[in-house]
């Protein structure tokens, strides 16, 4: 059970209190009386302004509930006008420029892949901030972009065959990266540094320099003989390692061992949806994991093969510029931190009344103290190189709520006595309101907006919820191909590119969801570059160095220029809901669906209440692993609850299918210890607290606020973890 010590008329579990006192504060320069003071004088003024914002989305929401129950027939021009009517859809302001200053490098001027990764777990946060630099060699052999076809196979061991289709790819990205004036760096011999410019020798002995010189940036080691050749283009830095006596460079004409990658130039270190955080004991490891990062001391031992293995955060890299002279760049990721949304209250802070506190307040004070340790530089490393934290803002329903993040964050710097607008702040473009008055919701932040990025899961989560009383949708399949999703995904960079973030700061696009199938994400991921976009979510270092080539085969920033005067993206298709306006369904269309949906529900949910586990690669129907998080979870709860509504299925069908996928989720964790089945376990159905979440998610879907699932997550998972603090 929890314990609390009174703080300035709040109660703080002892758990936080300890945190702050020993570990946040020290160093700062922060009175630890003045910092409490501050922080129940932030929650006393703004708590009572987060309430009237949540009740304006429930008010909100009855009132479309009940325009679709009067309204049974689809008119798109009588909805506009009475989402305009009642304050949901506002005018859009004039054109304006965001005005934001001191934007790190990375988020302005560059393009490149995004790691997100739940900052709850040590190892995944320093592998995603490590993984600004991978190897494309490493990438290649290990996933399936290659065919394991003509003895190319993956093996344990290092396969010759694989590693010269390997080695071929590698060059023909060279040569499309940083082509040679003549002839292919797959006729390389040599590569040497003279008099600035790189030389090359081919198999016929000529050589040959770059087709433009400037692309050699710097090396290694001794100009005629380097062991690294530092390139660049698209602003993205390319490492060409040279060690003839590695196993691969053996093999390799020129000596080549690998080629690396910048990869993720930025990394979000996860608070929200893939963490599972419910109580103080949970925030204070997501808290410390982020402290460690901004003083650069986190640290993790774990086995590997048979081996303690240590990580930290990766230094600086050194080299040698075009003169000769010392230069380095960044070792690692620049990390943003996500926030949870303005929904939650957390029981780590209690009113003097004994209410829990809204834990978007806690995350926005807390991860902000603990980049104080990166400004001041207390720390070897530093992760921002303007003097700004980065914070990205999730779940925001239209601008008065990006509007309340400002004043949030304004308050923060005055507690911390940071200059204005030194934190900045990113907008997830995941919730319908935002989306219809995105251009509003940038304005009611254009001081501080760095970054704005398309969910399409959450909003198509929220579209279901939003219209759930206007018909049955359609299938998940079918929901992807509705003018509505194009609109949405065309508008956010329509309206980015208006507001002036080419330059200045991020547009992003969403999440590749299946981490073993990279062949698949090289074909289909560029298009986020080519939408404009200079930023796109990957799920595991090795994606963010394949996608990394995307951004430089397509010019991103060319790419905004073009698109910069066309035509911006239909409201009435951005407000049309994905309904099945006939339906064609046959029993078994029903079941499949209803399968793949609760599978993944279950799949996902039993890790998430017994594990604690927030976001992981989960099996779905077909054994495909996808990264799961509760914005998956968000899509298929309400799916399923929105074709109960309409009669699509029943009650006692979505039930049946529960019990029976649960015997598959079953099998497919049968290898996990931790795992405890559900199906012939320990408990009944009716008693296993997993479960009955999951059922919960579905059967309760219609009236969680906004179609959120951390409600009904953090009851469950709070009451599993009393279950067994009572039984330890």
């Amino acid at each position: 059970m929890s314990q609390y010590v009174s703080i300035a008329g709040l109660q703080i579990d002892k758990r936080l209190a300890q945190f702050v006192e020993t570990s946040l504060l020290p160093g700062t320069g922060l009175a630890i009386d003045d910092f409490w003071q501050g922080v129940a004088k932030i929650y006393q003024d703004l708590t009572p302004v987060n309430q009237a914002l949540l009740s304006k989305r429930d008010e909100l929401q009855l009132q479309i509930d009940a325009y679709h129950k009067t309204n049974p027939d689809w008119q798109a021009s009588e909805y506009q006008a009475f989402l305009e009517s009642i304050g949901y859809l506002l005018p859009e302001p004039a054109d304006f420029t965001i005005e934001t200053e001191h934007v790190e490098p990375e988020i302005a001027k560059s393009a490149a892949p995004q790691l997100v990764v739940p900052v709850s777990n040590a190892r995944f946060a320093l592998n995603a901030a490590n993984a600004r630099w991978g190897s494309l060699y490493d990438a290649l052999y290990g996933t399936d972009v290659l065919s394991e076809e003509d003895g190319a196979a993956r093996t344990t061991h290092y396969n010759p065959v694989r590693g010269f289709k390997v080695m071929a790819y590698a060059r023909q990205f060279l040569d499309n990266a940083v082509p040679l004036v003549q002839g292919s760096h797959i006729e390389s011999t040599n590569y040497a540094v003279l008099d600035g410019q790189l030389i090359v020798t081919l198999n016929d002995a000529t050589q040959v320099t770059l087709a433009n010189t400037s692309q050699l940036v710097g090396y290694q080691g001794e100009p005629q003989n380097p062991s690294l050749i530092l390139l660049k283009h698209h602003d993205l830095h390319i490492e060409v390692v040279i060690d003839p006596q590695h196993p691969v460079g053996q093999a390799d004409k020129a000596g080549i061992s690998d080629i690396r990658l910048e990869s993720a130039l930025t990394t979000i270190m996860d608070c929200e949806d893939s963490v599972a955080a419910v109580d103080a004991e949970d925030k204070v490891l997501v808290y410390g994991n982020w402290l460690g990062l901004m003083k650069g001391e986190l640290c993790e031992q774990f086995d590997k093969s048979g081996e303690t293995v240590t990580r930290t955060l990766n230094a600086d890299r050194l080299y040698l510029d075009t003169q000769g002279r010392r230069m380095t760049l960044k070792g690692r990721s620049m990390m943003f931190v996500r926030n949870v949304g303005h929904l939650m209250t957390t029981p780590a802070v209690l009113d003097a009344q004994g209410h829990p506190q809204f834990e978007g307040i806690l995350d926005a004070i807390m991860t902000s103290t603990a980049a104080l340790h990166d400004l001041q530089g207390n720390s070897p490393f530093r992760n921002s190189t303007t003097g700004s934290i980065n914070i990205v803002k999730p779940k925001m329903h239209g601008p008065e709520e990006v509007a309340f993040t400002d004043t949030l964050f304004a308050r923060v710097e005055q507690l911390l006595l940071l200059p204005k607008n030194t934190i900045k702040m990113g907008i997830m473009d995941e919730e319908r309101r935002t989306s219809v008055n995105l251009k509003a919701c940038i304005a009611s932040a254009k001081q501080r907006v760095v970054f704005i990025n398309t969910g399409f899961l959450d909003r198509t989560g929220d579209e279901i919820h939003t219209s759930m009383f206007a018909g049955p949708v359609l299938p998940k399949a079918q929901i992807k191909g509705q003018s509505w999703i194009a609109a949405y995904e065309d508008q956010n960079v329509d309206i980015g590119l208006k507001s002036g973030f080419s330059g200045r700061a991020q547009i992003g696009k969403g999440m590749w969801p299946m981490p073993d199938k990279m062949a698949l994400m090289m074909e289909q991921k560029r298009a986020h570059p080519e939408s404009g976009a200079n930023t796109a979510w990957v799920p595991s270092p090795t994606a963010a160095t394949l996608h990394a080539m995307h951004y430089h085969y397509v010019d991103v920033f060319a790419r905004q220029t073009e698109l910069r005067t066309r035509q911006q993206a239909s409201l009435e298709h951005l407000l049309t809901p994905p309904l099945m306006m006939k339906n064609n369904l046959t029993d078994a269309d029903v079941q499949a669906e209803l399968d793949n949906n609760v599978q993944g529900i279950l799949g996902y949910v039993v890790r998430w209440i017994e594990q604690g586990i927030g976001c992981s690669k989960v099996p779905d129907i077909n054994h495909v692993g996808l990264m799961e998080d509760r914005a998956t979870l968000r899509i298929s709860s309400q799916h399923i609850a929105n074709w109960l509504h309409h009669g699509i299925c029943t009650q006692q069908q979505v039930e049946k299918t529960f019990q029976r996928m649960a015997a598959i989720v079953d099998e497919q964790n049968s290898h996990d210890s931790q795992y405890r089945p559900m199906i012939n376990g320990l408990l009944s159905l009716e008693d296993n607290l997993a479960y009955q979440a999951a059922l919960a998610l579905v059967m309760e879907g219609k009236t969680q606020p906004n179609g959120y699932t951390e409600p009904l997550l953090h009851y469950y998972r709070q009451q599993y973890k009393n279950q067994q603090d009572s039984r330890s």
